[in-house]
């Protein structure tokens, strides 16, 4: 069957003395993590449709994982650091029946009801019965919440059908083996998350997944990577970046992927030598990525990055102008996805935004991305930027106008503008505009208020005391005229 559990399932019953999960104290193996995910299924009610993970990185936390998705609901992760109010949103709009999680961050989750999971065998007893796969490939996965205009984050429903896409499209690109591992770096809310865990696992490799202390910085991180034989590592570029930097990378690594932003030719230069290095592309909404090229023997573009490639096994991509019409190679327009992998979409009062999920006879649901890149003659695609205000800080997409709009609701602020700059290599940041109601108002409550809905890397790295917000003929905010607060590169 065509769902997450399934093929999990499947590589279980043929590797079950194969390691499947790697930490520093111990490791488990398939069987026992199948056994895992067994014990805490039959620990759940007998109908679930939604259920929130707010669990600290490790097996349980992956077996709590394949437990809701074998039980035929979704999942919806936080990370325990998010905001408090952020958590709360996320939940209360996706309807979570209950909240898996630990003692220590249950003070954020007081409104809900909570199943606690402290001890390596997640303080369960054997299920009095075995409970039946109930997942289908039509039912939903997962929902991911990424940066809204609203001033709340909006989620997106992926089903199993399209995380089997993604599995199916990695595995023909990366061709995992039974000796491959997987570095599981990223946090849970975010694709590359779903691209550690579910590539490796649902194709017969085991996932590493280091500490608190590992991730500390890079040379912390390559000495997991290589006490631990870590051969594939799926990041931001800024982590490649770090990584370019050393005198080399543990020659245990055969492969670096770079997804969340654009990758530059100088973060990577060096490494070239050392591994195989992807560049990939895809919105959340199409299921991880969309599009892959391989940077060995590739070129970079001339304002310094890589293309983004050709689509993954399962998807297409066409460049369409404003009126729907495909573009010849060369020319400007928006990057449009369809296939395997285009999600439910959005869920809750973000759910009129599935507009830009357009549906055809011939082709299916199309996403509009947003995105404009052009065909290159080669059939790769070059990406260029957003058309709207969405910007991409630290690998994460961030709407300028959410950030906007919870500026508003902060006190004594009357008027508020966000707009997004480029540092020397063209990593972007924000600049916040705000016109106080009173002139002693301090900067740094702001922020205070800010980060109580805000994760820290939506909040402006300036804010801007203004007496007045300079506006154009038409009434609307004069860029032009407002303060740039320059930035040197890192």
């Amino acid at each position: 069957m065509n769902t997450v559990y399934s093929l999990f399932q499947n590589v279980a019953a043929e590797n079950r003395d194969r390691t499947a999960i790697i930490e520093n104290e111990r490791t488990m193996s398939f069987g026992e993590l199948s056994n895992l995910v067994d014990l805490i299924a039959g620990s759940f009610p007998a109908k679930i449709t939604s259920v929130g993970i707010v669990m600290s990185h490790r097996a349980e936390m992956i077996a709590a994982i394949l437990a809701v998705l074998k039980c035929g609901a979704r999942y919806v992760p936080a990370e325990p650091n998010f905001p408090t109010g952020r958590i709360r949103y996320m939940m209360e709009e996706a309807e979570v029946d209950f909240i898996l999680t630990e003692t220590s961050f249950t003070d954020k989750l007081s409104s809900f009801d909570v199943r606690l999971f402290d001890c390596e065998i997640c303080g369960l007893e054997a299920p009095a019965s075995e409970k039946e796969d109930t997942g289908k490939p039509e039912l939903p996965a997962y929902v991911l919440y990424t940066s809204g205009t609203t001033g709340r984050p909006k989620g997106i429903c992926v089903t199993n059908r399209n995380v089997c896409h993604y599995v199916r499209a990695f595995a023909n690109e990366f061709q995992p083996a039974a000796n491959d591992i997987m570095l599981q770096y990223s946090v849970c809310s975010f694709d590359i998350f779903v691209e550690e865990v579910f590539a490796s696992l649902l194709n017969g490799a085991a996932l590493a997944i280091p500490s608190t202390k590992d991730k500390e910085d890079v040379k912390s991180l390559m000495n997991f990577v290589e006490r631990h034989q870590v051969t594939m590592i799926s990041g931001f570029p800024y982590l490649l970046a770090e990584m370019n930097h050393l005198p080399h990378i543990p020659a245990c690594l055969r492969l670096l992927i770079s997804g969340g932003d654009v990758l530059r030719g100088a973060y990577v230069d060096r490494l070239l030598e050392q591994a195989e290095v992807y560049n990939t592309y895809g919105p959340s909404e199409t299921t991880v990525c969309a599009s892959y090229y391989r940077c060995n023997g590739g070129t970079v573009l001339k304002d310094g990055t890589y293309p983004i490639g050709t689509p993954v096994l399962g998807a297409k991509i066409c460049i369409l102008d404003a009126d729907g019409n495909s573009l010849p190679d060369g020319e400007t327009g928006e990057i449009c996805i369809y296939g395997d992998g285009v999600s439910q979409g959005y869920i809750g009062e973000h759910a009129e935004e599935n507009k830009a999920f357009e549906h055809t006879k011939d082709s299916g649901v199309i996403y509009h991305s947003g995105d404009l890149g052009y065909f290159l003659p080669n059939g790769d695609i070059a990406f260029l930027h957003r058309k709207d205000t969405q910007i991409m800080i630290y690998g994460k997409r961030v709407e300028v106008m959410e950030v906007e709009a919870r500026l508003y609701q902060c006190s004594g602020i009357e008027q508020a503008v966000v707009r997004a700059f480029a540092d020397e290599d063209g990593l972007s940041y924000m600049t916040a505009y705000i016109v106080p109601s009173a002139q002693d108002m301090r900067v740094s409550e702001v922020r205070k208020e800010l980060s109580e809905n805000l994760a820290a890397f939506m909040i402006p790295e300036f804010i801007v005391k203004m007496p007045q917000i300079p506006l154009n003929s038409n009434g609307k905010p004069d860029t032009a005229k407002l303060p740039v607060v320059m930035k040197a590169s890192a």
